[in-house]
């Protein structure tokens, strides 16, 4: 039997396509740090603004998680110089509560980090849990979550404890205010889509955000949950886990395998990137 290379083993279990649940609450946890938050939601750029751009803010978002999980070096390359366009108009204003530059390495790496956690917190919602080895390969993996930036390889944790270690410490900074949680809680409840959209399926994706949040996060968003609340969300994931395993891997990759490719095509035919 061949044996399985580590990179076919990391996107095993780490490319899920069902895992876009997860999306809203990521989004939290990556603005609730007030730098970020107010870096987004202050944010002059209106191709990246999810209000105004939902479809191109979501297209732009999930493909940096391809190219950076599943992308060529030079894939990388071309896709940071993109972002990084749209990433130097985003800096602070005098009137800005906060002083922040969307280039600074520190909130790339904390915004790497919550895209690293939301790797793992879908992983085991639709995998369960892994062995120390293959949970090593994701984590080492998961770097070019922010070295696909300006986050240079020494700032990544050097292994999981380390990580676990910034981690904490940095929800100690974490802090969401009225502005910005007024913004997430639009996120939440799909406040940038038409109205039957929302009508539809506002309710339920505040649910599972709310669910995939951690609890500090979900204090700062002042969402309410209770045990009954995690006993249906565990059983509407468990539910949904053993659909999508049973998926062809096309299906189950979908869309971040149509978004890389997608990516090789503009990049063939010089079409922007974001």
């Amino acid at each position: 039997m061949r044996p399985i290379r580590p990179r076919q083993d990391v996107r095993a279990h780490t490319v899920i396509g069902a895992g876009l649940l997860a999306g809203g609450a990521n989004v939290i946890m990556q603005l609730a740090l007030p730098a970020v938050g107010y870096g987004v939601v202050e944010s002059r750029v209106d191709d990246g603004n999810i209000y105004r751009n939902p479809a191109k803010r979501t297209r732009t978002t999930l493909t940096y998680l391809a190219v950076a999980m599943l992308g060529t070096d030079d894939e990388r390359k071309a896709f940071r110089r993109a972002v990084n366009r749209q990433h130097a108009q985003a800096r602070s204003t005098a009137t800005s509560p906060v002083r922040y530059h969307a280039m600074d390495p520190e909130l790339q790496l904390w915004v790497a980090a919550c895209l690293y956690r939301g790797v793992e917190d879908v992983r085991r919602v639709f995998v369960g849990e892994v062995d120390a080895d293959t949970a090593d390969r994701i984590y080492a993996q998961s770097a070019a979550l922010g070295t696909t930036l300006q986050v240079r390889p020494n700032m990544w944790p050097s292994d999981r404890a380390e990580f676990e270690r910034y981690w904490q410490r940095s929800l100690k900074h974490i802090s969401i205010d009225d502005t910005v949680r007024e913004y997430l809680y639009g996120v939440a409840t799909l406040r940038m889509f038409p109205r039957p959209v929302r009508i539809l399926f506002g309710r339920l994706n505040k649910f599972i955000t709310t669910g995939f949040l951690p609890p500090p996060f979900r204090e700062q968003m002042r969402l309410s949950w209770s045990d009954r609340h995690q006993r249906r969300f565990d059983r509407m994931m468990s539910v949904l886990a053993a659909v999508v395993l049973r998926l062809p891997k096309l299906l189950r990759e979908f869309p971040y395998n149509a978004l890389l490719w997608d990516l090789r095509r503009r990049l063939r035919t010089g079409k922007p990137l974001v």
